[in-house]
């Protein structure tokens, strides 16, 4: 991937500590000069991680490691190099977020480092998009449809367009048929049939939670869309504001899944990890691919039977 060298210098001069508020990570102290947190990579009690505002730096003092935002970026969402500036050149806050932190703000007519500007929000989503969840995520249209929208959005003059999973603060959670991951925002938590029984369902994204719609006949479950694990401590508020306390937990096979995981025992919730039943896949989508992509065989080698494919059921309680 190519990109011109000020692009490169505008993500990096993204502050650090907008990018971390994003994720619901707040400093313990707060000074014009530097912000200091509980690390967000690890478990800890006393704060070593230090962002320095004037810089734009990170620093581990535990790990004795540090970087830009590029670098934290990739240790805080796996991801590589090139993702981890793919992710920051389309997630960025918007304008009041760069002016409420550091002295860094952008021209209004151009939005720094190509913030995502919603222009048009619609319940139709165009063939390509329908396509990808279809035939690559292997997602049930029809069930999916109440849950998605298309949303246009604008980055430094260019429009694009994704499928929207709105959350109840006004924001979007985006992705496309190849690689994009991003964010309207504001980010938030997505409660889901809220009158339904506990215990109540729990996913890291939107797509684990249309997999499990698909898979199922009937969903007799109160459920809960995460948005990240990121947003532990925000369900770890609602799910004690709403008095739910039994979990069944479909998050990723990852150490971040398994942290989510651990946090949420920690915090006093009964907690069952379904991961089990998914264990050698990456996540409940993948291992739903899985099972439909296997029926398929099946019914290929199977001469004189309906072409339409069965349903593919989770076989979880």
């Amino acid at each position: 991937m190519t990109m011109k060298e000020e692009d490169l210098s505008l993500i990096k001069r993204y502050p650090i500590v907008a990018y971390l508020e994003r994720k619901g990570i707040k400093p313990v102290r707060r000074t014009p000069a530097y912000a200091l947190y509980r690390s967000p990579l690890r478990e800890e009690t006393h704060p070593s991680f230090k962002v320095d505002t004037e810089k734009n730096l990170w620093i581990d003092y535990a790990e004795g490691r540090g970087g830009s935002i590029i670098d934290i970026c990739m240790r805080l969402e796996d991801c590589t190099l090139s993702e981890a500036i793919h992710r920051l050149g389309q997630t960025t806050p918007d304008d009041t977020a760069y002016s409420s932190h550091n002295n860094f703000a952008p021209n209004k007519s151009q939005p720094a480092n190509g913030a995502r500007k919603l222009m048009e929000v619609s319940d139709t989503l165009p063939p390509h998009l329908q396509e990808y969840l279809t035939k690559v995520r292997c997602i049930d249209l029809e069930k999916a449809r109440p849950f998605l929208k298309c949303i246009s959005y604008e980055v430094r003059g260019w429009r694009y367009q994704a499928i929207g999973f709105a959350n109840p603060s006004g924001g979007y959670e985006l992705r496309d048929d190849k690689t994009f991951k991003g964010t309207i925002a504001p980010k938030d938590i997505t409660p889901i049939f809220e009158s339904k029984a506990q215990p109540i369902c729990l996913f890291e994204g939107f797509m684990d939670f249309l997999s499990f719609l698909s898979m199922k006949e009937e969903v007799n479950n109160y459920c809960l869309v995460m948005n990240s694990v990121s947003n532990v401590a925000r369900t770890v508020h609602y799910l004690n504001a709403h008095n739910l306390t039994h979990i069944q937990a479909f998050l990723d096979n990852d150490d971040a899944g398994r942290r989510a995981i651990q946090e949420l025992i920690k915090a006093g919730f009964n907690v069952e990890d379904m991961s089990r039943y998914y264990k050698n896949f990456k996540d409940l989508n993948e291992y739903h691919v899985s099972c439909v992509r296997e029926q398929q065989k099946k019914l290929e080698k199977t001469p004189k039977t309906s072409n339409k494919v069965k349903q593919v059921k989770l076989k979880i309680r």
